[in-house]
């Protein structure tokens, strides 16, 4: 069974090109036509170059980058957290196991 091929992401170049055609009167089904995105995909650019421009609401770029790395930073620092706390409870179960070092004499 053969995976689907996916393609690269386009490039920001690429993308600011099809936002200034849409914004110049073309429409992204004519769009799509002529290059390969689909047409819903150049209304989701031109979308995010509003929220960008400050021209609609919602997260910018910058602003859904910052998300997904403090999304991951988070994610590791849980792991993280739960590591150390199955290592002192695991420290504090051999504690007790271990007998006493001192000397009883």
């Amino acid at each position: 069974m053969q995976t689907p091929k996916t393609r690269p992401p386009y490039s920001p170049e690429f993308r600011t090109r099809m936002v200034k055609l849409v914004k110049s009167g073309r429409k992204p089904e004519e769009l799509a036509q002529e290059f390969e995105p689909s047409g819903v995909t150049i209304r989701h650019w031109v979308a995010q170059a509003n929220i960008n421009e400050g021209k609609s609401n919602g997260l910018t770029t910058d602003e859904r980058s910052e998300l997904v790395q403090l999304k991951r930073e988070n994610r590791i620092l849980r792991e993280e957290r739960e590591i150390l706390k199955k290592a002192a409870a695991w420290f504090a179960l051999e504690s007790e196991v271990l007998p006493s070092r001192r000397s009883s004499s």
